[in-house]
């Protein structure tokens, strides 16, 4: 009887406002190799690239008074697209407000998206992308161009990049799964995991493990980091590498040929793979590292 109470009074006390919804939609000029820019305080967003030319935005909320919160602006420049959402009033930004952008672009657009409030994802594009939030995950599938994708309050998943890619969060794990170019992967509080990347790779991490597994043929090396976790990396045995790997609270495994070089330790390898050539430099503080063949 107690609980069904506080439900009630917990349903009274939430404004009529934030029981209804409201949706705003938008058409705007955008061809195919333009450019779109999103700006938002609040609010999640979802991209997806198609074969029509146009944007058509569908900006949904709890909230029935959306446009007495924010002040919308949409704006058609030469060569792009540009829109942006600012909070009215900070104070009734607590009162459950959800705000979410779909949206729809010729699949040759690139992208800059900066929100305050939400995750990202994006699906199907042909241009470069930055993607920016301080509350939410990121998730990009089938991108044809560079990436940069930064969040300080979530994770970050990105599948099948074909371009340079740079991943960022400070709050969250990292999974990046078929990159074709150079990879960088950073978080302060999570677990990197890479799958078939065929360039250098520069994953750092200080909260947890690094699984690595660089492409056949791979040998442009790159940096494997952690201060609290293990190191697991699987290469290409006929890849050309000169391998450092070293470790402050574990032991150093190896299943490649490698023709190790210097004083042997359990805790440290150094030595060549196949004829040698670029470095990949292996370290944890807090863990093992072990290497292995694809």
């Amino acid at each position: 009887m107690l609980r069904s109470s506080l439900l009630a009074i917990g349903l009274l006390l939430i404004p009529a406002s934030a029981q209804a919804g409201s949706q705003i939609s938008k058409t705007l000029k955008l061809n195919p190799g333009g450019h779109f820019v999103l700006e938002a305080d609040q609010g999640s967003v979802s991209v997806t690239g198609t074969d029509q030319t146009g944007a058509n935005i569908v900006i949904t909320s709890n909230r029935d008074d959306l446009s007495q919160l924010f002040d919308f602006s949409f704006e058609e420049e030469p060569g792009g697209v540009r829109i942006r959402a600012r909070r009215r009033d900070f104070w009734d930004w607590f009162w459950f407000t959800n705000v979410h952008f779909e949206i729809w672009v010729p699949k040759t657009t690139s992208l800059e998206i900066r929100t305050a409030g939400g995750g990202i994802s994006t699906y199907s594009l042909q241009g470069d992308a930055e993607l920016r939030t301080s509350g939410g995950s990121i998730e990009v599938w089938r991108l044809r161009g560079k990436l940069r994708a930064l969040t300080s309050g979530g994770s970050v998943h990105v599948r099948d990049v074909q371009g340079d890619a740079e991943l960022g969060t400070s709050g969250g794990g990292i999974e990046a799964d078929s990159v074709d170019g150079w990879l960088m992967a950073r978080t302060s509080g999570g677990s990197i995991r890479i799958d078939r990347a065929t360039g250098r790779v520069e994953a750092r991490t200080s909260g947890g493990s690094v699984h690595a597994t660089f492409s056949g043929g791979n040998s442009h090396g790159g940096v494997v980091e952690t201060s609290g976790g293990s190191i697991d990396v699987r290469l290409d045995p006929a890849a050309n590498l000169e391998i450092e790997a070293s470790t402050s609270g574990g032991g150093v495994s190896s299943s490649l040929p490698i023709h190790t070089f210097g004083t042997y330790s359990s805790h440290e390898l150094r030595g060549t793979l196949g004829t040698g050539g670029e470095t990949l430099h292996l370290h944890t503080s807090g863990g093992s590292i072990r290497l292995s063949s694809l």
